[in-house]
Formats: C-alpha cells, structure tokens, sequence
C-alpha cells in the first residue's frame, strides 16, 4: 500500500511539473550561441554568425534586431539540419510594426531588423537556424594606440570571439577558456548562466614580427 500511495502522489505532482517545465526560457535550453571573428580593428569590423533552434508551432521567421550603433551587411542563413538556404532581408522596425510582425519581440521604429524566412515549424518539430552577417561598430570595435579594444554586452548562453590573426590577448574582463584556433588565432569561449548580460572587455596586441 506504501508504494501505491507513493506512485499516486508522484502522478499527483505531474501536472506541477509539467507547468514548471513549460516556464523553462530558451536560456535554459541552451539554445543560443554565437562566434564573432574579429577582422582588423582599423575596419572596425567583424563576422559573426549564431546558431539558434526554432522549435514553436506555426513559428515561420526569425527577427534578428541590429544593436544600435552598429551597421549589418551581407546577411545570410541556412538550416543546418539540411543546408538549406533562407530568404534573408533587412527591414525598418517601422514597417514590421506597422505589418505586425514583430511577434513579440522589442522592436523599435528605427531599428534595423534582419528577418529571416523558413517553412512553419510543425507540431513537435524544430529547426536549427544558421545566421550569419558582418557588423561594423567603431565603439565596440576600435584601436587604442597599440591596443586592440572589443568591448561589448553578450546576452546569449554561449558566446566566443575569434582575434584577427597576428594578435595575442593581454586582457578579459570575463573569465574565458582561450585555445587557439588551427590556422593560429586565439579564441575565448564564453559562458553566460545569468539572466541578463555580461560585459566583455578584450584587449589585445600585435604580435612581433
């Protein structure tokens, strides 16, 4: 009789867990992670792209919103399940509010927002979305005298910045694993459990010769 009660309490507290569950963030799936490949700081430039699973019945887009202060060019995407290749183009915040198409999201009317089109996700089905673009930011990006200067806010779970080659870190405000890639670049990997974001200064210099 002990362990009928006790196999009805536990059928009991389903339902409990199941609403537990359901209020689990896409943080905590961790489903979200991003790579910045530094170009020379004098561009200010840099290539990034991140891997995001779409997994929401009925979902169709995917709305990347431009940081203020940067510039996006040349954006792409794929599904990595697949390879195949999506409809990507760059929209005012203006227009996706006036069409409703936000969803949800913290859109304003200046922003530039990349939208990227994919086949609506089917019940109990998911995608793994592939974007990729080049940002220019002179504030985040920039040479101080011989220093190069990233400084930047990661909100994602997983975020890691690639240095240009022929440079070597001096400094990083977050606690980073640093491996170098196979063509010699160095490389920091990020981890973000908290709820908000983390702020990363990376300085680094030329290497001699």
């Amino acid at each position: 009789m002990k362990t009928l009660a006790m196999i009805a309490l536990s059928l009991l507290a389903l339902p409990a867990w199941s609403q537990e569950r359901d209020r689990l963030s896409e943080r905590a799936h961790q489903d979200r992670e991003i790579v910045y490949f530094l170009q020379s700081p004098e561009t200010h430039s840099f290539y990034l792209y991140h891997d995001y699973t779409e997994s929401r019945p009925g979902i169709d887009r995917y709305l990347n919103v431009v940081r203020p202060g940067s510039t996006a060019s040349g954006p792409s995407a794929r599904i990595l399940d697949t390879g195949e290749t999506l409809k990507v183009e760059t929209l005012k915040g203006s227009d996706l509010l006036k069409a409703g198409l936000e969803e949800g999201e913290e859109v304003k009317p200046e922003d530039d927002v990349v939208v990227i089109h994919f086949g609506a996700i089917q019940p109990g089905g998911s995608a793994r979305l592939r974007i990729a673009e080049t940002y220019t930011d002179t504030k985040s990006y920039r040479l101080e005298g011989d220093d190069l200067v990233f400084d930047r806010t990661f909100g994602r779970p997983r975020n890691s910045v690639v240095l240009p080659a022929g440079w070597y870190l001096t400094a990083s405000s977050i606690p980073a694993m640093v491996s170098e890639t196979a063509d010699g670049r160095i490389r920091l990997d990020f981890i973000n459990p908290r709820n908000d974001e983390i702020a990363v200064l990376i300085k680094a210099k030329r290497r001699p010769g």
